[in-house]
């Protein structure tokens, strides 16, 4: 059999969309590997959009980008500057179940992994407050508001692959570039992380995922070699 790299040609990253998803009748994942500005951000939302039918309110991709990251957002108290919060967008289906679900065990479980602050989710609010030792409500850095960010997603994928109700309509989970801030030893752990979670899940749903570091992606690779995936260097 030959190891020979094939080259496929498309006209749109629709086109591409549609490829990964018949990709996904036959694999459990699909890995990308992509230099930054060649698309990546935009082929997930074409993915998303694919599977959104807007006429009868369903949709089958829950999905981690740049713009999951905007569905928090600051209010730095800029009269009083003391009652620092990260906002959160309650009106997306990213937060189906959140407050029921009460997710701040699974979130701080891989946040300890990562980082070294705690937090307290105020439901009513629908905001986020962050402390470290004896100070309370501080302003995180943007590589700390980012892990923990992602520390989110994956509490959230866990309720998908347990099955619950509230995330029963996902069917694909996208991940696009979760460690764009992170050093090379937290990379590392990220993408074990995830491919354990991968694996755990592989019977729940089917899996994109889409990076421009090379480290993170060799690690998913490696960590996935031995199960129904297929891998592609997306290049424009």
């Amino acid at each position: 059999m030959s190891n020979e790299a094939k080259i496929f040609k498309y006209n749109t990253l629709s086109d591409v969309a549609v490829r990964f998803r018949s990709d996904l009748n036959d694999f459990n994942y699909v890995l990308v590997y992509a230099y930054n500005g060649t698309g990546k951000t935009r082929l997930s939302m074409e993915f998303k959009n694919r599977g959104r039918d807007t006429e009868a309110n369903t949709r089958d991709t829950l999905y981690f980008n740049a713009f999951t990251e905007d569905l928090f957002y600051w209010d730095n108290d800029l009269e009083n500057d003391t009652e620092r919060v990260l906002k959160i967008n309650a009106d997306s289906n990213f937060f189906n179940g959140f407050k029921e679900l009460a997710l701040e065990e699974k979130i701080f479980g891989y946040l300890q992994r990562y980082a070294e602050f705690d937090f307290k989710i105020d439901y009513e609010e629908w905001h986020i407050s962050f402390s470290k030792g004896e100070e309370d409500k501080i302003k995180i850095s943007r590589g700390e508001e980012n892990i923990f960010i992602w520390c989110v997603f994956l509490a959230i994928c866990e309720l998908v692959i347990d099955g619950a109700e509230a995330y029963s309509w996902v069917k694909y989970i996208y991940i696009d570039d979760p460690i764009s801030s992170l050093d090379d030893n937290n990379a590392i752990a990220v993408a074990s992380d995830l491919s354990q979670l991968l694996k755990k899940g592989k019977d729940r749903a089917k899996f994109i995922i889409s990076s421009h570091h090379s480290l993170f992606f060799n690690v998913v690779c490696n960590e996935l070699k031995k199960h129904a995936c297929k891998r592609y260097f997306l290049h424009r």
